[in-house]
């Protein structure tokens, strides 16, 4: 007899249903799988025959043959070991073959039969309420897969407890979704001292998801303003945050099911490989940039980066997502964050201070931030310096807005941009902008146009620096309540282009 029962394979953030067909047939007594199984899924026929037998369940002396298909799709996983066991019990009749075949079914066995938490429910969740069946799995991975309203999730403790599920000795009840996490409390970007040109800028990028790039001195302040940016950004939308956690179920980062409204904010260390930022290693995981999918990422001490790392910024940067290509599979992951990059000004960090820079300067300034290539850098949006803060500063009481009251500010410059790109479901915030869509709510009247020309003439400005600036000018527009962008707009957008006075 032959019976089925249904699973996923992960490619990425997609879950792809599997069919796992269990046959028992006289023969030589074995048990193998087929359908290009991993060591983890072969592994899953000792698992299974020792959860069985710990249930007083023995395996017939006949040949049984597990296909996962479709058998060209690679099976990666210890969460084969539930849909396997249901696929046997099924052939062998020990539950009734037809529920089995209405499910999706994912969970590592335990050698006593108990199900231990697996990676990816919440994909799976939507890969089952997409072909109408009901997901089974473990009790912990339900409350996260649980979240998928269109789905009915039930929940296990153990292989025994869905036995007498399918047998009506007691029907197991629908898992309840986790609790929204709270993230942790943001520091206030009013305690940061002087630097109002930084608070300006991070006010622009948070609004218009503008890239930010900040080179200053040690000590003025550049990691305590970028670790105040995530107070000043909305919360996730439910479509963001649940984008965002099938991300962080793939890469095991969800709490007890929780999904938290927080935009995420990853801060690599300079010495994490092409793998860990980009994805990739065993399994194709996600990287630091995507899992700061609708968050920011902040990438202290940019030119200590190894330049092939830094360089495969360029494309995700530009298109929102990145492609893990391996030589039996390209995993795609999505990956829109708001970029914020700290830089000394030079290897020794005092380069603007003649008492304190060393013999090289002012050419190791150059060289220094030589380090990240002219592409890179024409793709952040706003680019200051950071100057560093005198002790008289310091000793001043704190001044400036608060982050909630500048996080009002960008809500509302978000609420504009959401109700302008309705329509257009590829864009989100200005800095999608692009095409007919950006000449239209960046249209500059003749005075404007000419400084523009003018500035792009001067400052010898590429393409994609020329529209960045219409995309920065709009977002400011936005903060100021203009429906239209205006020579300040345009003026204020420029002075963020001018990095250091050799650009000047």
């Amino acid at each position: 007899m032959v019976a089925t029962a249904h699973t996923v394979a992960f490619e990425g953030v997609e879950a792809r249903p599997v069919e796992v067909q269990c046959a028992v047939t006289p023969g030589v007594p074995a048990f193998s799988i087929v359908g290009l199984p991993n060591k983890a899924v072969s592994e899953a026929r000792d698992r299974v025959r020792t959860a069985l037998t710990s249930l007083s369940i023995a395996l017939p002396s006949k040949r049984i043959t597990i296909n996962l298909s479709p058998a060209d799709l690679p099976k990666e996983g210890s969460h084969f070991d539930l849909p396997i066991a249901l696929g046997l019990l099924a052939a062998l009749d020990i539950i009734p073959p037809d529920a089995v075949s209405r499910t999706l079914a994912l969970g590592e066995l335990s050698l006593d039969g108990t199900l231990v938490p697996v990676l990816g429910a919440l994909p799976a969740a939507m890969t089952a309420a997409a072909e109408d069946r009901a997901l089974i799995c473990p009790q912990a991975s339900g409350r996260e897969a649980a979240w998928v309203g269109a789905c009915n999730v039930l929940g296990a403790s153990s292989l025994l407890d869905i036995i007498k599920h399918f047998t009506g000795q007691c029907i197991l009840e629908p898992a309840q979704p986790g609790e929204i996490t709270q993230g942790t409390t943001h520091r206030d970007l009013r305690d940061v001292k002087g630097q109002e040109r930084a608070k300006r800028a991070m006010e622009i990028a948070a609004a218009g998801r503008h890239h930010l790039m900040m080179v200053g001195p040690p000590g003025a302040g550049k990691s305590m303003l970028s670790g105040r940016m995530p107070g000043l950004l909305p919360p996730l939308t439910p479509a963001e945050a649940l984008e965002t956690s099938i991300i962080h179920s793939i890469a095991g980062l969800l709490t007890d099911g929780g999904i938290s409204r927080t935009r995420p904010f990853r801060e690599p260390h300079h010495t994490a490989s092409m793998a860990a930022l980009i994805g990739g290693g065993r399994g194709a995981k996600p990287g630091e940039i995507s899992l700061a999918h609708n968050g920011v990422l902040f990438m202290d001490e940019l030119p200590e980066f190894p330049r092939p790392v830094l360089e495969t910024l360029r494309q995700p940067v530009e298109t929102g997502e990145v492609m893990v290509a391996r030589a039996n599979a390209h995993i795609r992951y999505p990956c829109r964050f708001l970029m914020m990059a700290a830089a000394n000004p030079c290897r020794c960090g005092h380069l603007a201070d003649a008492n304190r820079a060393c013999s090289k300067a002012p050419l190791c300034g150059e060289d220094y931030l030589a380090r990240i290539s002219g592409p890179l850098m024409d793709r952040f949006d706003l680019r200051i310096e950071v100057p560093a803060v005198g002790y008289s500063d310091l000793n001043l009481p704190a001044s400036g807005d608060t982050s909630a009251e500048i996080a009002q500010r960008v809500a509302r410059a978000r609420a504009v941009q959401d109700a302008r790109f309705a329509t257009s479901p590829h864009m989100r915030t200005n800095a999608d902008a692009e095409g007919s869509v950006l000449e239209q709510i960046a249209a500059l009247d003749s005075e404007t146009r000419d400084l523009m020309i003018r500035a792009a003439d001067r400052f010898c400005l590429s393409a994609r620096g020329y529209h960045r600036i219409l995309r920065v000018a709009r977002t400011i527009a936005d903060l100021a309540g203009s429906e239209n962008v205006e020579r300040p707009h345009v003026g204020e957008a420029l002075s963020y282009r001018l990095l250091s006075a050799k650009d000047s």
